[in-house]
């Protein structure tokens, strides 16, 4: 299965100025973290709203059967898309999606806002 992470490009932390930000907090964080995942086993994508705009920087984990989690709060820097890709590489290697939180990269702590149970395989 593949992990994806989804990031919002629409994004604006509390700081978002026109005056002062050419473009919205979500594109510096989205080029960051493709770039972080170049070459790893996880694929990115973008989407115009994640819907957490009281979180934004906001990226949704997810894969075909499997936990879904969505994170927020990040600042668009490295060290931020560094944490984000190792946790998906992780939740990509997971059976569940699940990841033990001491294995947590120390950069995506206090960075969750909601877990998702996997969509039943069939319908009932």
């Amino acid at each position: 299965m593949t992990t994806w992470i989804t990031v919002c490009d629409t994004c604006k932390r509390d700081d978002w100025d026109v005056e002062t930000h050419a473009r919205p907090h979500g594109e510096d964080l989205a080029e960051l973290v493709e770039r972080q995942a170049e070459g790893r086993d996880v694929k990115t994508r973008r989407v115009s709203c994640l819907m957490g705009c009281s979180h934004g920087c906001n990226v949704a984990i997810q894969a075909q059967g499997k936990l879904a989690y969505t994170l927020g709060r990040f600042e668009p820097d490295e060290a931020a898309a560094q944490a984000i890709v190792d946790y998906a590489e992780m939740h990509a290697e997971s059976e569940t999606g699940r990841v033990p939180f001491r294995e947590w990269p120390q950069g995506v702590k206090g960075h969750f806002v909601t877990r998702h149970p996997p969509l039943p395989d069939a319908e009932d």
